[in-house]
């Protein structure tokens, strides 16, 4: 899969088979439409693009709402995308110019010049151009002039899943991940550095690796301890995980991510690993003393060896 994140990378595009969006988590809707692309692609050849933003455009539009997270970086979602067959993926840089562009400018000088689009596939609901005045009648009246086709994904294919990149957010930032999970079609996941803590598991005998995300726009999932997946060089271990401030030894109310990796003993401060999230246990407590933290961590991988 290529990915371009400029206009000028992109000339050699021909035949494209295109949908435009932010794509936010890759969830089962835009999954659907994904499998569109492809099928089209199958049936009358050319190649497939996803035409995407970043940073997010509600991070743009409105600044002041500093609390979107996403559910995918933009490296994650193109990891993803690959993973579905998508040929080639523009980044676009979302700027406020670029939001105050007219639907016919966008139309012209995007949709027909810059990604040379045979076959357009769009939701119902899409919008875009300056103060979002182009719509899905926008493009019906002006694709035969552009030499496009038109594929509208309906209301009742999109709604009867009932799934949205706010809905998955909401369901990550309550610990409900078995929901967010079902609503994506695979686990949530995020990557991060291993880098060095207080080394305090190890003298209880749950020695973790404490966690620092690779983009600070990336969701957090509730505090509290977690089922968990790790991938490590491409191989699967299991864990558990914590999310919160370690009442029990701490006193600074920093958070911090910390996951115990099970049957594992290498080195691995400053690489870069995957976690899965399965299962929310339970929440943060604060214990009495160690010994009371230990007995819980036990109880813990008990319960994530029957999950994980």
């Amino acid at each position: 899969m290529r990915i371009f994140h400029n206009i000028s990378e992109t000339s050699d595009l021909k035949d494209t088979i295109v949908t435009i969006g932010t794509f936010d988590g890759v969830h089962l809707g835009h999954q659907k439409i994904l499998k569109k692309l492809v099928e089209l692609k199958n049936k009358n050849g050319g190649e497939t693009l996803l035409f995407t933003f970043d940073p997010h455009p509600r991070k743009v539009l409105f600044p002041e709402q500093r609390d979107l997270k996403l559910i995918t970086t933009t490296q994650e979602k193109c990891e993803l995308l690959k993973q579905f067959g998508i040929d080639n993926v523009l980044v676009f840089p979302f700027t406020i110019e670029f939001s105050k562009k007219s639907a016919e400018d966008y139309i012209s000088n995007i949709i027909s010049e810059t990604l040379k689009t045979k076959t357009l596939v769009i939701g119902y609901d899409h919008r875009f151009g300056s103060n979002r005045e182009g719509n899905i009648e926008t493009l019906k009246q002006v694709s035969s002039n552009y030499n496009f086709d038109l594929i509208e994904i309906p209301a009742q294919e999109i709604n009867q899943l009932n799934i949205s990149s706010t809905r998955i957010r909401k369901a990550i930032e309550e610990g409900e991940i078995e929901v967010a999970n079902s609503f994506l079609g695979y686990s949530f996941f995020m990557s991060g550095m291993v880098i060095k803590g207080k080394q305090l598991g190890r003298t209880i005998g749950y020695p973790t690796a404490n966690i620092e995300l690779l983009d600070l726009d990336k969701i957090k999932p509730k505090t509290g301890v977690y089922a968990v997946n790790i991938i490590i060089d491409q191989i699967e271990f299991k864990g558990m995980l914590n999310v919160g401030c370690n009442p029990t030894t701490d006193s600074d109310r920093i958070q911090k991510i910390e996951v115990n990796i099970f049957d594992f003993y290498k080195d691995i401060y400053g690489k870069i690993i995957k976690i899965e999230f399965i299962k929310h246990l339970r929440n943060e407590v604060k214990f009495a003393n160690l010994d009371e933290l230990k007995e819980q961590l036990a109880k813990d991988k008990i319960a994530c060896e029957k999950i994980v």
